[in-house]
């Protein structure tokens, strides 16, 4: 089964940086689309940033909120998507989670909708 593992969360400064990772494990198929969401509590989870696989076109789009200080990166090879935060601000600090999208294959199988287990960050001056 897939999993996601995601790490780099912390506290730093307003104006500061982080670098998330987020390792897929499993059968992770060749078209697919990570990307990262982030959730306050007693709020809706909130969507960030995705990126698609190279073979799925690399597509890459950002939500206006971190637009211009957020970056994500792949490293397909390894399954493993990153989220480097700059300029961090106070309302920033949520938890962030991992997510992976697969479509199924032609046959039927396989595909989904998978979660890692969120990594907190906090930016407080």
């Amino acid at each position: 089964q897939v999993q996601l593992a995601e790490s780099g969360g912390g506290s730093v400064q307003p104006g500061g940086s982080l670098r998330l990772a987020c390792a897929a494990s499993g059968n992770i198929f060749r078209v697919n689309v990570m990307g990262w969401y982030r959730q306050v509590l007693g709020k809706q989870r909130e969507w960030l940033a995705f990126a698609g696989s190279y073979v799925s076109g690399g597509r890459i789009n950002y939500a206006d909120s971190v637009k211009g200080r957020f970056t994500i990166s792949r490293d397909d090879v390894g399954n493993t998507v990153y989220l480097q935060m700059n300029d961090l601000k106070p309302e920033d600090t949520a938890v962030y989670f991992c997510n992976l999208k697969m479509s199924r294959r032609s046959d039927g199988t396989g595909g989904g909708d998978f979660w890692g287990q969120g990594t907190q960050v906090t930016v407080s001056s």
